[in-house]
């Protein structure tokens, strides 16, 4: 660990790659030798040009993106998206199937029903307070697509396989674990993700879009709220949230050139969740809330024998410089966010640090 820098476990804004912000430091004052900040270079200028052109490329490269999809950048988070999808996608009759896996999930189920969209929740994960992802799904015939979300930030559960939809396109919220693995983009009409998780600082949501829902997009709509409006214009229909941006990329570059692609980082983050799931299956004093075949790479919830302890052990934790170990605060318990930037040597310490309290605590 470095000098000062602990080890940071908060679910978003989250840890971001050490060499990403040393070369932020090292050219915040002097972007590119252009005499100016990053956060001062114009949007239309060629030195953000070149900045937001990479981004795209790179996402393209590490995805296996074909010329059908578009990489945007839009302002309002993950959850504008709740409300853009349903008005671009589900004008005029159409309808989409719903998964719910919790509190995203919720959420964009309930900002189409207040569109007044037809929409079906085909699954949901409910019964068992959103502990596991669903199975063996039978999905509308007539769907024009369908809504998920791939990993569940609060209860600790992931998709690990997306399932067979005959075709019918998926859009995936991706915010915790985006350029996390691997992905099959055929199966999918959209992903997004707000970049404050495993991407990027927040402000800024990446939208990767296929050009054939794109050209069905409901164009009756205010201007910032359409897709066609940031796809036009390169994203950059108004000012873009440029240093969110230029950080996205700088990950990017970190996950292509350092890490070695997608595939280096998925065999990493499974190598990495396994540290701490094996501590923790092997304890009679710590528990994961999520089942089995569901449990999250991403984010790792767990509960001790009781909540006086958890509020010791959090406590303690922050004292020996492990950030971000309170769970969500709808849940409570504990939680480690591993996102891509969370380190083999993060991950010993946290369990060395489990180790220990639990032993002095049992």
């Amino acid at each position: 660990m470095s000098e000062n820098r602990i080890y940071n476990f908060n679910a978003g804004p989250a840890a971001l790659p050490l060499p990403v912000l040393e070369e932020i430091q090292s050219s915040f004052l002097n972007f590119q030798n252009s005499g100016m900040s990053v956060t001062e270079i114009s949007h239309r200028s060629t030195y953000f040009d070149d900045v937001i052109n990479d981004a795209v490329d790179r996402a393209k490269r590490l995805l296996k993106l074909d010329d059908r999809f578009r990489v945007l950048f839009i302002q309002g988070g993950a959850s504008m998206q709740f409300a853009m999808i349903p008005m671009n996608f589900l004008a005029n009759g159409k309808t989409a199937d719903f998964v719910n896996t919790g509190t995203w999930s919720t959420k964009a189920i309930n900002e189409a029903r207040l569109l007044d969209k037809k929409i079906n929740v085909v699954a949901s994960s409910e019964d068992k307070d959103f502990s596991y992802i669903p199975k063996d799904i039978t999905f509308s015939k007539d769907a024009d697509f369908i809504h998920l979300t791939s990993n569940n930030t609060i209860k600790g559960t992931q998709w690990a396989d997306f399932p067979d939809t005959n075709g019918v396109p998926i859009i995936a919220d991706m915010s915790s674990d985006i350029f996390s693995r691997t992905l099959d983009m055929e199966k999918f009409g959209m992903i997004y993700a707000g970049a404050q998780k495993n991407l990027g600082p927040s402000g800024t949501c990446m939208v990767i879009l296929r050009q054939d829902l794109l050209d069905k997009a409901e164009d009756a709509l205010p201007t910032m709220l359409k897709y066609s409006t940031y796809a036009d214009k390169n994203s950059m229909y108004n000012t873009p949230p440029c240093f969110g941006i230029y950080t996205i990329d700088l990950v990017l570059k970190w996950i292509e050139e350092e890490m070695g692609g997608l595939e280096k980082v998925e065999e990493f983050n499974i190598q990495k969740a396994a540290v701490l799931y094996d501590f923790i299956d092997s304890s009679s004093f710590y528990r994961t809330t999520a089942e089995k075949y569901s449990k999250s790479l991403m984010n790792v919830t767990f509960r001790l024998p009781t909540e006086e302890l958890e509020q010791k052990f959090i406590a303690m934790a922050t004292e020996k410089g492990f950030g971000g170990l309170k769970g969500h605060r709808s849940v409570g318990g504990c939680r480690a966010s591993i996102y891509n930037a969370a380190t083999k040597e993060g991950m010993k310490a946290l369990v060395n640090f489990m180790d220990a309290f639990e032993g002095e605590n049992k």
